[in-house]
This record gives C-alpha cells, sequence and structure tokens, in this order.
C-alpha cells in the first residue's frame, strides 16, 4: 500500500529544487486563481433561477448555462496541461487566466441565453489552460515538506471552494446590487482576474528552461490525433452526465454513454502504438508506470465523486426539501470545508504510527458521517446541532482520504513530467465531480415520490447509505498492497 508516509521525496536534487526565489508568491497566485475558477463551478447554481427569469431561457438552455463551463473545462484540461509543457506553466496560467477574465466579463454583459452558453463555454475553456499549470508550478517550485505543505494548500482550496461558492453566490443574488440581478455572480471576477494578471506578470515570468527541455517539448507537440480522440470520449462522456437526469435520460445520453467507451478505447490504443513508435502520446505511459498513480487516480476518483455528490445532493435536499435560502444552505457545509482545510495543512504532522491508516481511515469516516447524517435528516427534520458533527465527520473523512493521497502521487513526479501528471489527476478530479453529481443526483431525484421535506429526507436517506457504499470501496482500494 502506498502511504502517507510515501509522500516525503527520498532525496532532493538540483533538478527538483526551485529556481524561483519567491516560491510563497508564486503559491498564492496561483491558488487564488485556482479559488476563482473553482467558485465559478458553484456560484452559478444558486444564480440559475433568476438567470432564468430575467433572460426568459429553456430548461435545456439553463442547464447549458450552468453546465457549459464544466463541460468545456473537462475536454480541454488534457490540452491545457500539455500547453503548460510546450508555453511554459506560468506562461500557460496567465493566458488561461485572461481568457478566464475576459469571458468572466462577456458573461456579465450578456444579453440573451445563447449569448451566455458561448462565453460560459470561453470561461471553460480559460480554466482549463490556466488550472492544470496550478499543480506543475506546484511541483517545480516546491521540494521535500515544503512540497507537501504547499499540497496540503491546494487542497484545503480544493474544499473550501465548492462551499464558498454557494455562500457567495447567494450573497451577490441577494443582494441584487445597482439591480444588476445574476450579473455579479460573474462580473466578481473580472477585478480579481485583473489584479491576479498584474501580480502574475510579476511573479510568474516564466520557468527558465535550457535549449534541450525547449527542444524537447517543442519535438513533443499537441499529439493532434490523441487530443481529438480523447475530447471526443470526454464529450460523450460529459455531455450526458451532465444534461441527462434533466432531459428524463433520452436515448441519445445512453448511446453517447456507450460510445465514449469505444472512443476511450481508441484512445488508449491509439497512444498505447504511438509510444510504441517512439512518438510523444498526449499522456506520457511512464507517468502511469509511476507506483502508486494508477491506485491514486481510482482513489481520486472516488473521494471527488463522493464529494461532488454529497454537495449537490444535500443542496437539493435543504433547499428544495425544507426550504432553505441558498445563503443557509452554503453556510451549512461550513464545517465540512473548514475541517477538510484543517486536517489539509496538519496531516502530516500526525504520529508516524498513524500515516499508514490514514487514507483508509479517512473513508472510513466519511462512510460513517454519510450514514449519521442520511440518519438525522431522513424523517424530514433539521438534524439539530449533532448535524454539524456529522459534517465536520465527513469533512474530516474527506481530507484524509484526499490529501495524503494526491500528496504521496506527486512526490514521486520528476519535473519534467509534471504537465502530463498534472492533467491526469485533474482530469480525473474533475471526471470524479461529473460523475458524483449524475449519480447520487440521479439516485436522489429517482427516490424523491413525494414531495415536501419528509419525501425529500427519505431521498437524501438513500443517497447518504450510497455514499456510505461509495466510502467503504474507497476504503478496500487504499488497502490493496503493492506487489
Amino acid at each position: 500500500m502506498t502511504t502517507a508516509s510515501e509522500a516525503t521525496p527520498r532525496s532532493v536534487t538540483s533538478k527538483d529544487t526551485a529556481t524561483d526565489k519567491r516560491p510563497g508568491r508564486v503559491l498564492a497566485l496561483v491558488l487564488a486563481a485556482q479559488f476563482m475558477a473553482l467558485l465559478d463551478i458553484f456560484i452559478v447554481n444558486v444564480a440559475a433561477p433568476t438567470i432564468r427569469s430575467e433572460l426568459g431561457a429553456s430548461g435545456a438552455g439553463l442547464q447549458l448555462i450552468v453546465a457549459g463551463y464544466t463541460i468545456t473545462y473537462a475536454v480541454l484540461l488534457i490540452t491545457g496541461a500539455r500547453l503548460g509543457g510546450l508555453l511554459g506553466h506560468g506562461r500557460a496560467h496567465l493566458a488561461g487566466l485572461a481568457v478566464f477574465t475576459a469571458a468572466s466579463l462577456a458573461c456579465g454583459l450578456a444579453a440573451g441565453t445563447g449569448q451566455l452558453i458561448a462565453f460560459r463555454l470561453a470561461q471553460g475553456a480559460g480554466a482549463a489552460v490556466m488550472i492544470p499549470q496550478v499543480l506543475s508550478l506546484i511541483q517545480r517550485h516546491f521540494t521535500g515538506e515544503a512540497r507537501i505543505r504547499a499540497l496540503g494548500a491546494y487542497s484545503a482550496v480544493l474544499a473550501t471552494g465548492a462551499a464558498a461558492g454557494q455562500v457567495l453566490g447567494g450573497v451577490l443574488v441577494s443582494a441584487d446590487l445597482f439591480g444588476a440581478g445574476w450579473r455579479p455572480v460573474f462580473l466578481v471576477n473580472v477585478p480579481i482576474g485583473l489584479v491576479l494578471l498584474v501580480l502574475g506578470i510579476r511573479v510568474l515570468p516564466g520557468e527558465p528552461r535550457t535549449e534541450g527541455a525547449r527542444a524537447q517539448a517543442r519535438a513533443r507537440g499537441l499529439d493532434l490525433p490523441g487530443l481529438v480522440l480523447l475530447a471526443a470520449a470526454v464529450t460523450l462522456l460529459t455531455v450526458p452526465l451532465v444534461l441527462g437526469q434533466e432531459l428524463d435520460w433520452p436515448v441519445w445520453s445512453w448511446v453517447c454513454l456507450i460510445a465514449s467507451v469505444g472512443f476511450f478505447a481508441g484512445f488508449a490504443g491509439y497512444e498505447s502504438r504511438l509510444a510504441a513508435r517512439g512518438g510523444a502520446p498526449l499522456i506520457a505511459l511512464r507517468v502511469l508506470r509511476i507506483p502508486g498513480m494508477a491506485r491514486a487516480a481510482l482513489r481520486i476518483l472516488v473521494v471527488m465523486a463522493i464529494n461532488a455528490g454529497f454537495l449537490f445532493t444535500m443542496t437539493l435536499h435543504v433547499q428544495g426539501g425544507l426550504g432553505y435560502s441558498a445563503l443557509r444552505a452554503g453556510l451549512m457545509f461550513a464545517p465540512t470545508a473548514l475541517v477538510f482545510g484543517a486536517i489539509g495543512l496538519t496531516w502530516r504532522r500526525w504520529p508516524a504510527r498513524l500515516q499508514g491508516a490514514l487514507v483508509p481511515g479517512g473513508f472510513a469516516l466519511v462512510a460513517v458521517g454519510s450514514s449519521a447524517i442520511g440518519l438525522l435528516m431522513r424523517d424530514g427534520g433539521d438534524g439539530g446541532p449533532w448535524l454539524y458533527a456529522a459534517f465536520a465527520i465527513v469533512g474530516s473523512g474527506m481530507a484524509l482520504g484526499f490529501s495524503p493521497t494526491l500528496t504521496g502521487a506527486l512526490a514521486k513526479v520528476r519535473p519534467e513530467e509534471a504537465a502530463d501528471a498534472s492533467g491526469a489527476l485533474v482530469t480525473v478530479t474533475q471526471l470524479g465531480q461529473l460523475i458524483g453529481v449524475a449519480a447520487f443526483g440521479t439516485l436522489y431525484l429517482n427516490r424523491l415520490d413525494t414531495p415536501g421535506a419528509q419525501g425529500s429526507g427519505h431521498a437524501l436517506w438513500a443517497c447518504a447509505l450510497a455514499l456510505s457504499v461509495a466510502a467503504i470501496a474507497g476504503a478496500s482500494v487504499g488497502l490493496v498492497r503493492r506487489r
């Protein structure tokens, strides 16, 4: 089993040493951009009813406004990671940030549904170029214990972004600033993005690379056939996952899901043949052969599916079933986010005898916490004060399942492989979130047989049991020992 103690590299060589003398500023900059991009996934959910009424959007149109960002983000993540290797991770990060900021402004000024959908797609494309560089820059600018602390901060940002997005969305929509309705949920990104661009030009001038490294990056190119195959596979998977439930799972959604399996198989076959010919595949196979990488990817997929499914079904229950406001619903998740962040920053300081049990123990905590939440709320009640303790248990479990796994996997990645490893793990993270929303959201809606708090509570209880089963499965993955 890959334990958390394996997360520290055995040695630090000159290749691993950061050349930048301001790694703290680099970390603050890229994590602020990561936080902003995460906010944008969740903040729009709160504004969706207002957007629909003011723009007269159809149900499908509203779904594309909400999900268009996520679709292009997931489809283009690997491409964004490869662009980082070609252009330099700092330059690629700034380019993606510029696109994201400009698209946010365009979203806030959109005059109709079609325009807003197009600009949301552009937002996702900018995020897909910007976000994969975050892990790559952490890999290149930090080593040893400093890298582990930086990855803990990265985990904390992932945890708090979702809850903060729902809270901030509720505040902005409720405030109705200058009578702008839903538009501030997009326009809030513009001043933040401009500040980050100005600072980024100073802090991220581009990593110095030898001529040999630049020539190697140019030789690898973008692997256009691989890009097309992967983009088609991810599109065929994500579009029905995002839109299927809203449209009552039409035939085309199942056809797309089945076709995605064929395209993923075709992509894997093409990449294997390309590597055998001495070519440069889109995802370097040596990255997948790094000890523990495949297992880490599976763990991350499971924990992010649980995280997204938990947030989505709880939001449906407390806003739809219990009638809570968006602000109150967002504040309910504060214990989960705070505990996730705190543990993500401190788990390395825990006693060494506990380190090997952190990941499976974390999944076990998620199972216990999810079951407790389901029991407390299954009859339509508010759960009382014990509910917040259960939320904290879920947050601590997800932190232990995610942070040591991510750190242990990336600790063994060489700087020249950072772009490939980051793109793969970020893509797995995003796919896990999509699968979690689709799977657990569908279960909740299918079990919602009667309206009101009690019917919603029964549906939530079914989801809580399913989340617990998924967590137990994640724990069993953590117990598989490497030969």
